[in-house]
């Protein structure tokens, strides 16, 4: 069996959502000493959709691909949604990663959480207005 399914491959092999947006509502960065992956996410949100997300990441096949399938599962999702976003999802979504490779999917729900916090830092209004 492969060590990599197709859907891991393809993430890494051509990422979506790869770049900086200049003037971001959020940005997260998060990494891991460990393994030395470093994911930064950047969001555009209007009218409480997450209208464009872009990542850099520093890092394996595996850290790439989680960050490009998790800029895919929140893409154009309310907020609130992207908010409940969890390693497992981004794991299950690229069809499974080794055991080893876990982390990567932990790393892009930290950045994206991290983003969102970001942005609700600099907009508290918006978490009264039902954000968690």
């Amino acid at each position: 069996m492969a060590l990599y399914s197709d859907k891991v491959m393809d993430h890494f092999l051509n990422p979506r959502n790869v770049g900086i947006i200049e003037d971001a509502d959020g940005v997260g960065e998060v990494g891991n000493a460990k393994c030395g992956d470093i994911m930064k996410i950047y969001l555009k949100i209007e009218d409480d959709i997450v209208k464009d997300v872009k990542f850099e990441t520093f890092g394996c096949g595996s850290a790439i691909a989680s960050s490009s399938m998790a800029t895919e599962l929140i893409k154009g999702k309310p907020v609130s949604e992207a908010m409940t976003l969890t390693n497992k999802a981004v794991a299950e979504a690229l069809d499974g990663l080794p055991a080893h490779k876990m982390h990567c999917s932990v790393l892009a729900e930290e950045a994206i959480q991290s983003a969102l916090n970001d942005y609700y830092s600099k907009n508290p209004e918006k978490k009264l207005e039902g954000g968690n």
